[in-house]
């Protein structure tokens, strides 16, 4: 167990780059173990070289430059990365790329994400104890910034925290999507996102999953580890809301999970964004509470119920991916109105009403709905998961080239060529603009129709699985059983057939043939003989 929360993770901050040294060189190259060499170099791996970050200019939402660390990221704390070669993937190019495994990574292999109510039980308890698992684990690999560069004298005072492998995920959600901080208590600007409101936001949380994937599986051993998904088209209320699965309601309040479920005792962290913009400081990474979710009990005005079937067909039927100034204004836009500030009905940007992904964080009423700290609540998963699959769904149906992903003029941190915040490696936009099979994973409901049904038959068989031993065991008991009965059943009739027959039969007056008295009376004749 030791040795597995030891593997190498490649999330920011690798704790080799967060380092007085690393950060005043600005160089994160660490080496690979393999061969001992920067980035595996010697093992033609990946090599240390300059990042390249384009120049075509951003959209008008963030009129600032220079002010935020996450501008032309990773720039601010590196100017040189490992740029790995091949199927080799990692900040130090030790892993492999999404969809490839093995040694040397050349073992392609395609990944299922399934509806979570297909997962057979031992599947959802696997599920559970990893998610508990790595929310208890201290990474061993990685920290997260607590203070911004300048906090940071420039690199000479490093201001990182330890965090366990779950809640780093939680951080780096609040960290893309907080709000820029200008300088002093208060003063911050709200309409920045780097992973939300624009273009980026379903190729950014893409990643996001996939590295949470890749991170369960090195904490666990379990390379078969997935993802499941949470259909709640048409829902009336929060299926997954059960003790069985993502925690039920409290009885003691509302607003807490039951006691019954593992999630109960989890705290939260980075939820608190009013409290950060007036102090003019970033999350310090320390608990601030337990897990809250008061499904069904929203603002009625915002969302008025959970999305329907009719309204993510509307949305698939969307050609262009995205229009406009590209933000919560986009007209007729596939990413906006399936973000949910298009309106799921019309295509109208800036809709008074949230829908689709957004009305089901509004709808969760409690962590979830939180921008900034809703990925504490591990509900965020499955709907994230089922989100990507409407975005694949959109990208089969309409087959977009990479020009339909805008190059320039998007808000900022969404333009093709940037890299996403806070990756370390690297990874583009544009690069998660194409199927999820060219990067190792499918959905089942998008499977045809005989494997739909043989993937949702998993659950039933197990359950067969489980039981067939005791239905052998009875089978064969019940025989045993029926031989017995019959056995009985036919001597006590034999026994009492016969005393029925001796009690009601009367003695013969006449005989039916009369012996001759003439034939040899030692002859047996036909009535004796019967």
């Amino acid at each position: 167990f030791f040795t597995l929360c030891l593997a190498p993770s490649y999330q920011q901050f690798p704790r080799l780059c967060a380092t007085r040294e690393a950060l005043r060189t600005k160089e994160c190259c660490p080496p690979w173990d393999g061969d001992g060499s920067a980035c595996g170099a010697s093992s033609g791996r990946g090599f240390c070289q300059d990042v390249q970050v384009p120049d075509f200019p951003d959209g008008p939402q963030y009129p600032f430059s220079g002010l935020d660390d996450r501008e032309r990221w990773p720039l601010v704390f590196y100017n040189r990365t490992c740029q790995c070669a091949g199927n080799f993937m990692g900040f130090n190019c030790a892993d492999c790329k999404f969809g490839y495994f093995g040694v040397n990574c050349n073992e392609r292999r395609e990944s299922l994400r399934r509806n979570i109510f297909h997962l057979s039980r031992a599947e959802r308890l696997r599920f559970i104890s990893y998610l508990n698992l790595a929310k208890h684990t201290v990474s061993a690999d990685y920290v997260v910034a607590t203070g911004t560069y300048r906090e940071m004298e420039n690199g000479s005072t490093p201001l990182f925290a330890n965090i366990s492998v779950y809640d780093v995920f939680v951080w780096m959600h609040y960290y893309v999507s907080r709000n820029a901080l200008l300088g002093g208590p208060g003063n911050v600007w709200t309409d920045v996102d780097f992973a939300h409101w624009a273009p980026a936001f379903l190729p950014w949380h893409r990643v996001y999953l996939l590295h949470w994937e890749h991170e369960i599986r090195k904490l666990t051993g379990d390379m078969s580890f997935i993802i499941p998904y949470w259909d709640w088209r048409d829902a009336s209320g929060c299926d997954v809301c059960t003790d069985e699965l993502m925690g039920g309601r409290s009885p003691l309040s509302p607003n807490l999970l039951s006691p019954g479920s593992v999630f109960s005792s989890w705290r939260v962290l980075c939820s608190q964004a009013e409290e950060y913009n007036e102090q003019g400081v970033l999350c310090d990474a320390r608990e601030e509470g337990p897990l809250l979710r008061n499904p069904g009990n929203h603002n009625r005005n915002i969302v008025e119920r959970l999305p329907t079937s009719a309204e993510v067909e509307f949305a698939l039927s969307l050609p262009n991916y995205d229009t406009g100034a590209m933000d919560r204004s986009a007209n007729m836009s596939f990413r906006n109105t399936m973000e949910g500030f298009g309106d799921p009905q019309t295509g109208l940007g800036n809709s008074p009403r949230m829908g689709m992904h957004a009305a089901l964080h509004v709808f969760m009423n409690g962590s979830m709905s939180s921008v900034q700290g809703s990925a504490n609540d591990p509900i965020f998963l499955l709907h994230h998961a089922f989100v990507d699959s409407i975005y694949e769904q959109w990208l089969r149906r309409h087959r977009p080239s990479l020009s339909q992903y805008p190059q320039s003029n998007a808000p900022v941190g969404h333009n093709s060529e940037y890299h996403m915040v806070p990756f370390l490696p690297l990874h583009r936009n544009r690069e998660y603009f194409i199927s999820s099979k060219d990067l190792g994973y499918e959905y089942s409901y998008l499977l045809d129709a005989d494997q739909r049904l043989v993937e949702s038959m998993g659950p039933y068989l197990e359950q067969l699985q489980e039981v067939w031993p005791w239905l052998l065991l009875a089978g064969f008991l019940g025989g045993i059983v029926a031989v017995a009965m019959t056995v009985i059943v036919r001597s006590v009739a034999r026994k009492y057939v016969w005393k029925w027959k001796s009690l009601f039969a009367s003695p013969e007056r006449q005989p039916l043939l009369l012996i001759s008295t003439t034939e040899d009376t030692n002859h047996h004749n036909y009535q004796t003989t019967m």
